[in-house]
């Protein structure tokens, strides 16, 4: 009761803690917040220079003394300290502390696959960085939620979230998980194809933002009207040492991402034949909704559809689904199926 009075004053949080970005969705207001999970410290003091966009920047461009970190790495805390800098970083320009406005409710998005160790981790984190308050929602839940997906019918729902770490399935019904699979596959494993296949192929050794940037604008899973597409292709020569730039495909961009994608479209089929049959049918009625970044990959729905003979749906606006349902989960705490929605507390701490 009297936490609700707190939450009248508060403005209530709720973050997408991804691997590549972090989204953060505050109550009333929509997303206010999409930056990449990366902070800038200096190395003598252990002080935070930047966060978000302009530390990415920094990647691969810092002096000795500055390092550029992603302290999340396949959906989980990887650097507890600078985890914790830039939750606190992110709280701090969405909520003004002035005089007695309480500290902010917090909600998170974690991978369905993580251990309690790993879920004790990231309530920490909020805590330490000044919620009053925190819990946890598994990322495919929450972007079922955002999805508008008919989660508390009793009807089988299946979504898809690729994200920067992770490739999350779940079949939802009646408010909670049926089914899913996590599988440390995400656009950060597609990169590293992308330097891999340059250095085999051409003896070029690209930068993870450049194969971020080839993925982003000719990267496919199918063949496709986008096959004429070519970029250029720039890095250092592994034989001479020297800058040289090469030009690739579509086609070949493709072929270097196939692995990854061909373990995520075997990830689905796996969970597909783990559903029970009466949820299956509801599946192939209303389709496979896929949400995160890695849903904008040209001709990635058409893969899938082909893979597992089922109508599949890009979700609107996909990089923004789990912030957008954690956001619908803070608005709406005292539904029982938003409760049951959320993973539950194994301890507590923090006040209710």
């Amino acid at each position: 009761m009297f936490d609700a009075f707190l939450g009248r004053f508060s403005r209530d949080i709720g973050i997408d803690l991804g691997t590549a970005n972090t989204l953060v969705h505050v109550r009333g207001r929509g997303i206010v917040i999409s930056e990449p999970s990366v902070v800038a410290i200096d190395v003598r003091t252990k002080r935070v220079l930047e966060v978000g966009a302009e530390a990415k920047r920094m990647v691969g461009r810092t002096p000795a003394s500055i390092q550029a970190i992603r302290p999340l790495r396949d959906g989980v805390i990887s650097d507890f300290d600078v985890t914790e800098q830039m939750i606190k970083y992110f709280i701090a320009r969405v909520h003004d502390r002035v005089g007695m406005v309480p500290r902010p409710r917090m909600l998170l998005g974690i991978p369905s696959g993580v251990t309690e160790v790993e879920k004790r981790a990231v309530r920490d984190a909020a805590l330490n960085a000044g919620a009053r308050w925190a819990r946890l929602i598994e990322e495919p839940m929450a972007a079922a939620i955002g999805a508008d997906l008919p989660i508390a019918e009793p009807t089988g729902s299946m979504i898809v979230d690729i994200g920067g770490g992770t490739t999350e399935v779940a079949v939802v019904s009646l408010g909670g998980i049926v089914v899913a699979r996590s599988v440390r596959i995400g656009g950060d494993e597609l990169d590293q194809d992308l330097i891999a296949y340059s250095r085999r192929e051409f003896n070029l050794l690209v930068g993870e933002r450049t194969a971020e940037e080839i993925k982003i604008a000719i990267g496919s899973a199918c063949a496709g009207p986008w096959d004429d597409q070519r970029v250029i292709l720039r890095g250092r020569d592994l034989l001479t040492g020297l800058p040289r730039s090469v030009e690739i495909s579509a086609d070949q961009v493709r072929e270097a991402m196939e692995g990854s994608i061909g373990q995520i479209v075997e990830t689905i089929k796996d969970t597909i034949e783990e559903t029970p049959p009466e949820l299956v049918a509801d599946i192939i009625d209303q389709g496979i909704v896929l949400a995160g970044g890695g849903a904008l990959v040209q001709g990635i729905d058409r893969r899938i559809s082909e893979a597992t003979q089922m109508p599949v749906h890009i979700a609107d606006d996909p990089l923004t689904c789990v912030a957008r349902g954690t956001g619908k989960v803070m608005e709406s705490l005292d539904d029982p199926v938003m409760e049951r929605a959320l993973v539950p507390e194994t301890y507590s701490r923090g006040l209710r």
